[in-house]
């Protein structure tokens, strides 16, 4: 067992010690009997108050399984890959910190284990670093990548992610052999047989936003998870900025044929109304003109 004194810093330095690279326990505990030295050479006493045993393997467990999952998170931050490489350290780490709430040591004299780890002090590393967990994945929308009540991702997801490596595979197809410093002129060959690949991804893409809404798949009415967001972007900037691509829409007939109709309008009504009143005025005008033949005709019979 290790002294009282040692407690928190095994804690800390298994902590450190794994974001490190320090990946063998001997060596955290080789850290943590440093700072446990240094901690008395400072003065301080050596009956710190100590955790009980299971209370302690339950912090270890916890610190072990944050170091782990703080370096799956910043391993898959470029290209996003969060969702689908982090998921199950994420788990874990619920379960870890559930079992700390729920714990309570053996003897009658000890403290619960929750009180002692997770509100005995202002700070509350851990509940922090739960918390912190809590929210980066939340904010990931990573619920929106897996299936209901599962661990497995979506079969949407998954044949989105196919989808993606088949248009990077074609891109990267038609780049070879060729030149880094590309004019834009000269990436038609991709724009032509990557054209076909990207619609279906771009299209994949749409319907899963729509479906999305309704939370018809994940139950979850929110953005897509960042790794299919985060692989969409990526493409769609590969195919319009680098390779100068495009995709004709297929609302452009549409919103052309309202524009034009919209615009020609006011033709129509101006039109209509010169007409209408030229019209107006004809009607206006032939009594006048009935009246002067009639008013002729009366003058020839008078002088016939």
């Amino acid at each position: 067992m290790a002294p009282p004194c040692r407690v928190l810093p095994l804690a800390v330095a298994l902590t450190l010690g794994f974001a490190a690279g320090l990946d063998a326990p001997g060596e955290a505990e080789e850290l943590a009997a440093g700072m446990a030295a240094e901690l008395r050479a400072a003065g301080l006493p050596g009956d710190l108050p100590e955790l009980e045993p299971e209370c302690r393997r339950l912090l270890t467990a916890f610190a072990e399984g944050s170091a782990m999952l703080s370096g799956c998170l910043a391993r898959r931050a470029r290209p996003v890959r969060l969702c689908q490489a982090c998921g199950g350290l994420y788990r874990g780490l619920l379960v870890q910190y559930g079992d700390i709430a729920r714990a309570v040591g053996n003897s009658s004299e000890s403290h619960n284990c929750a009180k002692s780890i997770l509100t005995s002090d202002r700070l509350q590393v851990v509940v922090t670093l739960s918390a912190f967990f809590n929210e980066t994945w939340e904010a990931a929308n990573c619920a929106n990548c897996i299936k209901n009540n599962s661990e497995e991702l979506s079969n949407s997801t998954r044949e989105f992610m196919d989808l993606f490596n088949k248009s990077l595979t074609c891109f990267e197809h038609n780049l070879q052999g060729q030149a880094i410093d590309l004019s834009p002129n000269n990436y038609t060959e991709v724009c032509k047989n990557c054209n076909g690949t990207y619609k279906n991804l771009n299209d994949l893409y749409n319907k899963l936003q729509r479906l999305n809404r309704h939370g018809e798949e994940s139950g979850h009415s929110a953005h897509l998870c960042i790794d299919v967001e985060d692989a969409m972007n990526i493409t769609r900037k590969l195919w319009s900025r680098t390779f100068n691509c495009s995709v004709p829409c297929s609302d452009t007939v549409p919103v052309i044929a309202v524009s034009s109709f919209i615009l020609f309008l006011p033709v129509v009504f101006y039109l209509s109304s010169f007409l209408h009143s030229k019209q107006k005025k004809r009607i206006l005008i032939l009594p006048k003109r009935i009246q002067s033949n009639a008013s002729l005709v009366n003058i020839q019979e008078k002088y016939s």
